[in-house]
């Protein structure tokens, strides 16, 4: 089996990964389950499976004895990105299957208010949640909104460049970590001096974009990137908490001052077994959530948030509860998927839920 052969077999089985290991069974996820197939690739098959996607600079630097991230358009037009890691003395790969086409707000299942905070002209907009759950996609969708409606310049710095856009109302530059430039901070403090109406970060890894992720959204810039957390509040923690000690109470004046919103979601398999659809919190940078945020009562912020509905605000216990009412998903797959199990019980009762699913 050639690489663009199994691409096709996992694109007709609506697969997002693929896994290559040499020497043993290929594997796909689908639908958020991994699948192990019976086909077993030689370690010379599944070697020349993985570099046909490489060039020989990266296959270089990954016989140096580095993993590495690629990205990369396929002859059928599709992207893909993967790390190619090594193993028991040989060579993996996992493989993300990309969207051709780049779906709508509405097609993602992305509440309403995403629309009010793309066409923001400043502030710092985080997607959180865990891998696999969607982020790039849904950055993606927002970056391609502009790009429909909005005469702006958007630089995007990704490791590696997912989607690729044309320029359509908006001019789009991307910037590619290792390739066309070092790293995220660096690539942050330069798109300040490149005219830049919103910078997409591909991941807020440091203290150090942090800072520079900040500071253009203080200057009047639009900033997206993701991270992974789980919730609201654990986000506005996680940003806190990796900056030093002595910067805290600065970055949280700073961040409560320029926080647009916080997206946080999940994708999760549907009750008839056909697909996943996306389950979301969020958080919206209210007046009442940035003064949380500014003096530190964190705990707080489930509660604003669920009194915030004019703003558009919902948690994930209030998106999973509707999700199990409309037959989208089962009870047991909402309880799995909450951060707060107890609220949820006591708020979804047992409407829309078969007996055996109450378990």
């Amino acid at each position: 089996m050639t690489f663009n052969e199994f691409v096709d077999y996992a694109v007709s089985r609506n697969c997002s990964d693929m896994h290559i290991t040499a020497g043993t069974n290929l594997a796909v996820r689908c639908n958020g389950e991994l699948e192990i197939l019976d086909i077993v690739p030689t370690v010379a098959e599944a070697e020349e499976m993985i570099f046909s996607i490489m060039t020989d600079k990266e296959i270089e630097f990954l016989k140096r004895g580095n993993d590495i991230d690629i990205g990369i358009m396929l002859d059928n037009g599709m992207r893909v990105r993967g790390n190619v890691y090594h193993q028991r003395n040989n060579i993996a790969a996992s493989i993300r299957l990309l969207m051709q086409n780049i779906p709508s707000f509405a097609e993602l299942g992305l509440p309403y208010v995403i629309k009010d905070i793309a066409e923001a002209t400043h502030g710092l907009l985080l997607v959180t949640g865990p891998t696999g759950s969607g982020k790039s996609t849904t950055l993606a969708s927002i970056v391609d909104y502009i790009n429909k409606t909005a005469h702006k310049h958007v630089i995007t710095i990704e490791d590696p460049i997912e989607y690729v856009y044309k320029h359509d109302q908006a001019m789009i530059h991307q910037r590619e970590i290792g390739h066309d430039v070092a790293n995220f901070a660096s690539a942050l403090r330069s798109a300040l001096r490149e005219d830049p109406d919103i910078i997409l970060v591909g991941e807020i890894r440091d203290y150090a974009t942090i800072q520079a992720a900040i500071t253009a959204a203080e200057t009047g810039h639009l900033v997206l990137s993701t991270l992974h957390t789980n919730s609201a509040a654990q986000t506005v923690e996680r940003i806190i908490g990796s900056c030093p000690q002595d910067a805290q109470e600065q970055v949280r004046s700073q961040f409560a001052n320029c926080i647009s919103g916080v997206i946080s979601q999940q994708l999760l398999p549907l009750s008839d077994g056909t697909g996943r659809t996306l389950a979301t919190e969020v958080m919206v940078g209210t007046p009442a959530i940035q003064n949380l945020i500014r003096e530190n009562k964190i705990p707080q912020i489930n509660g604003s948030i669920m009194s915030g509905r004019k703003d558009g605000m919902h948690t994930l216990n209030e998106d999973l509860i509707r999700l199990v009412r409309e037959g989208k998903i089962s009870r047991r797959v909402a309880m799995a998927a909450s951060y707060d199990t107890a609220e949820f019980g006591m708020n979804a009762g047992t409407a829309g839920t078969a007996f055996d699913d109450l378990i």
